[in-house]
């Protein structure tokens, strides 16, 4: 995407909606207000324009690096990327949707009544991940890297008081099935987040939002079931064999 100073905020938006994130981050009206120009937000609202260009270009250029491949990288680095992306991602996205679907249930929910529904499964959504991320990044990532350490150095594995790194993977595995069944329940209220003839352009944003959330959600989730987790379990169980 090129983006020049004098650009509408709006315009930016209408070609790819992934922007409208950084722009609601930085407080700017791409909806009511788009026609003003990146020129003209940044110097009404105090932004760096640099800062901003770049920002968005940054967001839309994160699914480019994903496209490696990921079965060849290391143990530690699969965790490192899940953090650093994927986790970091929610944290910065979640917020930023609960706003727009607060909003959405204000102005449309009295046409729409199913965004109540997809407002209330995914606050429950972002407090659950919320959960779920602080498990992987406290308990279960630091003990995949010990097993690399262990594995390198020869070292004895000390024991986790979980036992096997099966039960924790079975958790996460079993929260990723609940969020995976959470958005098959918005999406079969919203009609798989399709926006009525009378949404505005505030409404597409959130649903596209959403879809992005979801998508992400699922590499996220094939990360870690189909790559980092099996070769974990794989991990352990080769040091024990080892040490026996």
């Amino acid at each position: 995407m090129n983006i020049t100073p004098d650009r509408t905020v709006g315009s930016i938006v209408a070609e790819d909606y992934r922007a409208a994130a950084v722009l609601t981050k930085y407080g700017i009206d791409f909806c009511c207000k788009g026609g003003r120009s990146v020129q003209e937000v940044c110097k009404r609202q105090n932004i760096e324009e640099s800062r901003l260009i770049e920002d968005i270009i940054t967001l839309l250029a994160r699914d480019a690096r994903e496209g490696e491949d990921a079965r060849a990288w290391p143990l530690e680095q699969l965790a490192e990327h899940v953090e650093t992306v994927h986790h970091r991602y929610v944290r910065e996205r979640g917020p930023i949707i609960q706003q727009y679907l607060t909003k959405l249930c204000r102005v449309h929910g009295g046409r729409h009544p199913e965004l109540f529904t997809i407002h209330d499964e995914f606050n429950a959504c972002v407090d659950a991940m919320a959960v779920h991320m602080e498990e992987e990044e406290q308990v279960l990532f630091p003990f995949v890297r010990n097993l690399v350490r262990s594995e390198r150095s020869g070292e004895a594995l000390d024991l986790p008081d979980f036992g096997t790194v099966e039960n924790p993977v079975n958790m996460m595995m079993d929260d990723h099935t609940a969020e995976g069944e959470r958005f098959e329940r918005m999406k079969a209220v919203s009609d798989g987040f399709t926006v009525p003839a009378d949404g505005c352009s505030t409404y597409a944003a959130a649903f596209n939002m959403l879809r992005d959330f979801e998508t992400d959600l699922h590499r996220h989730i094939h990360l870690e079931n189909n790559i980092m987790f099996p070769r974990a379990i794989e991990l352990e169980k080769s040091l024990a064999r080892s040490t026996s």
